[in-house]
């Protein structure tokens, strides 16, 4: 049954990069989460901790999509070790400074200068777009990058509460700036299936940005962003208002398994119809599923409905990462795929601020109007989008048509 996953294997180097770059994935998932534990628990204050993981989500709006540019112009390894490393060191200083009861805008210093962590996940997409191209396997590959993905979210909370709780508030955000440097760095080491360094194609002329497809799917991963990050802080407060604060990692993962899970069964599916309107489904499945949290009152309503409220997510976010390598010239398709998850970042900043704004307003129990609120902007972007990204599509398409024909003619 999960064959075309073992066949992703058979490119020699496959295992590698995915083994040492999972750990730096992992501490992606940590940071954010690790940022709010520690400064609630140390400053006593849900609004100051989620203005500070929302600033060094900012930050990413500039960093990620400049590396990733970089990254296409000089290669993985050179740009993303460096980037790591400086990212590790203001993170060291993020926690020195709690710890030494620093004021107030230190910690806002130092979190933003420590956004400049690589996009791993963006790059090993791009090694199986390398080995792969526009083989049937890609769409098997973007599934299993997805679940890894999820994965790490299932694990990272977990692990952050734990230390956090059980060792110390600072431990959580220690740990994943350990993961980062270690984990770029065992990745960048994999040189055999690094993407060559390629000149840029004169006809692609203008930043991917201003793709008018990619315009689209940005903006929709600013709303999903946004329904992550106010998922994650809500649920932190929440779980706490009900005498449970240690639950928080584990009822956080619980999302992240059914997607996970959803994710690994859709990698198996043949596909039917086109990209763009399974991602609108897949949107409107998100909204949909969102929906029930509401009601949730205590632990025992808020575990199911979390497991439920991730089935969406794994096939949503598989399909729009396809549809951002469909749209973006293989030149330029790192700085392509860190400008989607800017989107999806920047909207996680956004939403983990208001979060945390609307928790010390409201209360913890209405928070979760937060994420339905943004799934629903969502899919009203997606829905409004839609013809703008089929006809974006549809030259993209064609181009590599006319590229084989080109080449038949040339060599008859």
């Amino acid at each position: 049954m999960f064959a075309p996953y073992r066949r992703l294997f058979a490119a020699k180097g496959a295992l590698g990069f995915t083994a040492t770059g999972f750990l730096a994935r992992l501490a992606l998932s940590m940071s954010g989460v690790g940022t709010v534990v520690m400064i609630a628990a140390v400053r006593h204050s849900y609004a100051l901790a989620g203005a500070v993981g929302g600033a060094a989500l900012a930050a990413t709006l500039v960093t990620i999509p400049l590396l990733g540019r970089l990254v296409d112009r000089y290669g993985q390894a050179r740009t993303a070790i460096p980037a790591a490393l400086w990212s590790s060191l203001m993170s060291a200083a993020l926690v020195v400074c709690l710890a030494t009861d620093a004021p107030t805008w230190t910690l806002f210093v130092t979190n933003v200068l420590s956004a400049t962590a690589p996009n791993v996940g963006g790059m090993a997409r791009a090694r199986w777009a390398e080995l792969y191209g526009d083989d049937d396997r890609m769409h098997v590959a973007n599934s299993f990058e997805q679940v890894l993905d999820e994965l790490c979210f299932v694990l990272g909370p977990v692990v952050v509460v734990a230390l956090a709780t059980g060792v110390a508030p600072e431990a959580g955000r220690v740990a994943p700036l350990v993961l980062t440097l270690a984990g770029t760095v065992l990745f960048c080491l994999q040189r055999g299936t690094e993407p060559p360094v390629r000149p840029a194609d004169p006809s692609a002329g203008r930043s991917p940005l201003a793709n008018r497809g990619l315009q689209v799917m940005i903006a929709v991963f600013l709303f999903t962003g946004s329904l992550f990050g106010s998922l994650e802080v809500v649920t932190i407060a929440f779980t706490d208002s009900l005498g449970h604060k240690s639950a928080a990692g584990v009822v956080l993962a619980l999302q992240a398994v059914g997607s996970a899970l959803s994710g690994l069964l859709f990698g198996l599916l043949t596909l039917r119809g086109s990209g763009p309107t399974r991602f609108l489904l897949g949107v409107g499945g998100m909204a949909l599923l969102m929906l029930p949290l509401t009601l949730a009152t205590g632990m025992a309503s808020l575990v199911p409905l979390m497991f439920i409220a991730g089935m969406a997510t794994s096939p949503t976010m598989i399909t729009g990462m396809g549809l951002v390598q469909e749209l973006i010239p293989r030149a330029r398709i790192n700085e392509g795929m860190t400008l989607a998850v800017t989107g999806l970042l920047g909207g996680s900043s956004l939403g983990s601020t208001l979060a945390g704004w609307a928790v010390e307003r409201f209360g913890a129990g209405s928070g979760y109007w937060l994420p339905v609120g943004a799934a629903a902007l969502a899919l009203l972007t997606a829905v409004t989008g839609l013809g703008r990204l089929r006809a974006t599509l549809a030259p993209a398409a064609a181009a590599p048509l006319a590229a084989d024909n080109a080449g038949v003619r040339q060599r008859s």
